[in-house]
C-alpha cells in the first residue's frame, strides 16, 4: 500500500472537494497501519444501456483508490433507477422498470471493467437489501430527514418556487442514496458535483445507524461535445446521452476519434485535465499552442485505451484520410435497401440506413445542412431519393454508406 502522502497527492489530483479531508487523511492512516483496505462506493442508476466519457471521470478516480490499494464498490441502482434520480432535473424523471433496469445493468457491469480491476472490485445493487425493507422501515428513514432539508436541494428548490410538480417519491432517492451507505459501510463515497447533497446525506445516516461517517470525494462534470465558451464563460450542458452531446466508450473507434477531433480548441485543456492519464507525459503537445495536434494526441489516448492501439492507429488514419486529406474512406459500408416504392424520403433513408438513431435525428441532422448524397448537400427532409442503382449517403463527418437498391421489379 502507497504511503498516505502518496495516496493523497494522487486522489486530490482532479478533485473538486474532499469533505471532510482531514477524516479522509485518517482513515487512510489507518487503513495503512491495519493494512486493512477502505471500502471506497460509487453508485451509478442504470438509466441508459452505455457508459460515456463523462462517467469515466469519477470512474477514473475510483480506479485511483484501487490502485492506492483499497476495495471499489460499484453499486448499479436497480431499485434507485425505479425512482429516477431528481438531481438537476427540471420536472420527475421517467421511472424504469425491471426489466429496463436489469438489460442496462448487464451491460454496465461489462463497461465499468474497461477502467476498474475487477479483482479489487464488489459489484452490488441496492435491491439486494431495499426489497427486503418492510413499509415500517421506510417510515423510519423517512423520519430521519425533514422535508425543509430536502428542498435546500437546488432542483427541488428552483422546482417549488416554479411551481413544478415534485413527487413524495422524488424525495426518498436522497435517503435511499445514502442508506446504501449504510449498507455498504462505506469509508469513502464519490460522485459528480451535482450529487453532493446526496452523499452528504450518506454520512448523517451512518452517524444515525452508530457508523462512522463516510468522506466525500466530488469530481468535475465533463461537458459534451457541444460546449462552447462565449465571451470567456464556458456554456454547455453536461455530457449527456439523451441530449446527444456524449462520447460512449462503446462507440465504434472511427466514431469516437471523430467525435474527440469536433470538441472545441478552446475546451481541449479541460478535456484533457479531465480526461487523459498521459497530460504530464513527455512530448505532450500543448492545447493552447496547438490544439489540434492536442485533439489527435488525446482522441488516439481515449480510443486505444477502450479499443486497442491498433483500433487507434486505423482510426487516427481514418479521419486524416477522410478530412485531412479530403478523402472517402476506402472501404465504405453498403447497404442494401429493399423499396417499396419508386422513391423514399432521405431522412427515412437515414434513419433506417442505421445512420441516425431516429427519424427525428435524421430530420433534424438534413436540415442542418449535415447530409450529402452523392457529394450535393440536401437540406429538405422529405427529399425524394429515386430508388434504383445506388448512392453514397455521408451524414455529418463521421458516417458515410453506399445504400444498394433492389433492383427487383415491383407488381
Amino acid at each position: 500500500m502507497k504511503p498516505v502522502a502518496d495516496q493523497l497527492a494522487l486522489l486530490r489530483r482532479g478533485a473538486v472537494e474532499v469533505i471532510p479531508e482531514d477524516e479522509l487523511a485518517q482513515k487512510l492512516e489507518r487503513s495503512v497501519k491495519t493494512g486493512k483496505p477502505l471500502r471506497v462506493k460509487l453508485g451509478a442508476d442504470p438509466s441508459a444501456p452505455d457508459l460515456h466519457l463523462g462517467h469515466t471521470v469519477v470512474l477514473q478516480k475510483l480506479r485511483d483508490f484501487q490502485d492506492c490499494g483499497h476495495t471499489a464498490i460499484f453499486l448499479i441502482g436497480d431499485f434507485t433507477g425505479m425512482i429516477g434520480d431528481p438531481t438537476g432535473r427540471s420536472e420527475t424523471r421517467r421511472a424504469l422498470d425491471r426489466a429496463e433496469i436489469a438489460a442496462n445493468a448487464e451491460t454496465y457491469k461489462r463497461q465499468v471493467f474497461k477502467i476498474l480491476d475487477p479483482d479489487r472490485t464488489e459489484v452490488r445493487f441496492n435491491s439486494e437489501w431495499m426489497d427486503a425493507m418492510k413499509s415500517a422501515d421506510i417510515v423510519k428513514l423517512t423520519a430521519r430527514y425533514t422535508v425543509a432539508r430536502l428542498l435546500e436541494r437546488d432542483d427541488f428548490a428552483k422546482r417549488f418556487r416554479e411551481n413544478r410538480p415534485i413527487s413524495v417519491h422524488e424525495l426518498l432517492y436522497p435517503l435511499v442514496q445514502g442508506y446504501d451507505s449504510v449498507e455498504l459501510r462505506a469509508d469513502v463515497e464519490l460522485g459528480g458535483t451535482d450529487q453532493k447533497f446526496n452523499l452528504l446525506v450518506g454520512r448523517e445516516l451512518q452517524k444515525w445507524k452508530g457508523q462512522e461517517p463516510q468522506a466525500v470525494l466530488t469530481t468535475p462534470l465533463l461537458e459534451g461535445t457541444d460546449a462552447r465558451l462565449v465571451d470567456g464563460k464556458l456554456v454547455g450542458a453536461k455530457m449527456s446521452k439523451s441530449l446527444g452531446n456524449s462520447i460512449g466508450i462503446h462507440e465504434p473507434p472511427a466514431e469516437m476519434y471523430g467525435k474527440v477531433m469536433a470538441i472545441s480548441d478552446e475546451l481541449m485543456l479541460r478535456f484533457i485535465e479531465l480526461l487523459s492519464r498521459r497530460q504530464d507525459g513527455p512530448g505532450r503537445p500543448d492545447p493552447r499552442a496547438d490544439p489540434m495536434a492536442a485533439k489527435q494526441a488525446l482522441a488516439a489516448e481515449i480510443v486505444e485505451r477502450y479499443h486497442g492501439t491498433e483500433a487507434s492507429r486505423q482510426a487516427a488514419e481514418a479521419f486524416a484520410q477522410r478530412f485531412q486529406r479530403r478523402e472517402l474512406p476506402t472501404e465504405i459500408p453498403e447497404v442494401a435497401w429493399t423499396a417499396d416504392a419508386d422513391a423514399v424520403w432521405v431522412s427515412r433513408l437515414i434513419s433506417e440506413a442505421g445512420l441516425a438513431k431516429s427519424a427525428s435525428e435524421a430530420r433534424r441532422l438534413v436540415k442542418q445542412g449535415a447530409v450529402r448524397i452523392d457529394g450535393e448537400p440536401v437540406t429538405d427532409p422529405q427529399r425524394e431519393i429515386p430508388c434504383r442503382g445506388s448512392v453514397l449517403l455521408e451524414v455529418g463527418k463521421r458516417r458515410v454508406a453506399r445504400i444498394v437498391f433492389d433492383a427487383t421489379p415491383r407488381r
